[in-house]
């Protein structure tokens, strides 16, 4: 199942896998035109690569561990922990162990939803 903007319930059970690169899974759970939530899964040692977005995003390190770059900084975060990411700043994770994220945008990231319909 492919989520639809603005959908009021999400079972993770029901929603599709996307694969944007090598250890990594991800599911568009929910969003509107302002806000985005996304679950990721990491294998060990994949890596997130570094890149840059003008969305605001901030993060919920929900198992694992993972090597976290924002702008300069560099920080090992762990389950429980959060992390905010600020308008157009690279950044990228390394999975030290494997483990999953929740991000969530504002704005929604538009080319999350063109991946979708273009399955």
């Amino acid at each position: 199942m492919i989520v639809s903007k603005e959908q009021l319930f999400v079972e993770f059970n029901q929603v599709d896998w996307e694969y944007p690169g090598p250890g990594v899974r991800r599911k568009v759970m929910t969003y509107t035109d302002e806000l985005m939530g996304v679950y990721v899964e990491f294998e060990k040692g994949a890596v997130g690569a570094i890149h840059t977005h003008p969305h605001l995003q901030f993060t919920y390190v929900r198992s694992g561990e993972f090597e976290v770059h924002i702008g300069e900084e560099t920080k090992i975060l762990r389950e429980g922990d959060f992390y905010f990411i600020p308008s157009n700043v690279a950044h990228g994770v390394v999975a030290r162990e494997a483990g999953a994220l929740v991000d969530v945008f504002t704005p929604m990231r538009e080319d999350f939803v063109r991946n979708l319909a273009a399955k």
